[in-house]
């Protein structure tokens, strides 16, 4: 069974960072996606960023250049890295992989999915 596993959000400050990790279980091949999502709270869930398996990224415009995303294939691991956060960053974030080469940002694509992390940022 696939398991996505996030951890490393938390409470922070506007202007603060936090990374957060996702490590995927019980898969041997890489997803040819990999994703963060996120969803405040009477909102849908939207994408903030994804990476192909080729290492091509892609960002909402909320987010670039304050955020980062990449992997660790070796430790089967994503990262998040967040920069310069907003108090409008709060919402649970959630890791997913696709099995989709195009790689878009469109959720029903992803058919893996995390339980979530909160982050929370205060001004």
């Amino acid at each position: 069974e696939v398991q996505l596993m996030e951890s490393g959000g938390g409470s922070v400050q506007a202007e603060g960072s936090l990374q957060l990790s996702c490590v995927v279980s019980g898969w041997t091949h890489s997803w040819a996606c990999m994703g963060w999502f996120r969803q405040a709270p009477g909102k849908e869930r939207e994408a903030v960023a994804t990476r192909r398996w080729s290492g091509t990224t892609a960002y909402t415009d909320s987010v670039k250049g304050r955020f980062t995303i990449s992997q660790d294939k070796d430790k089967n691991t994503l990262y998040l890295q967040m920069n310069s956060l907003k108090p409008e960053d709060t919402a649970v974030y959630y890791c997913a992989a696709s099995p989709q080469w195009t790689c878009s940002m469109y959720a029903p694509d992803f058919n893996c999915w995390g339980q979530g992390t909160q982050v929370t940022v205060s001004s």
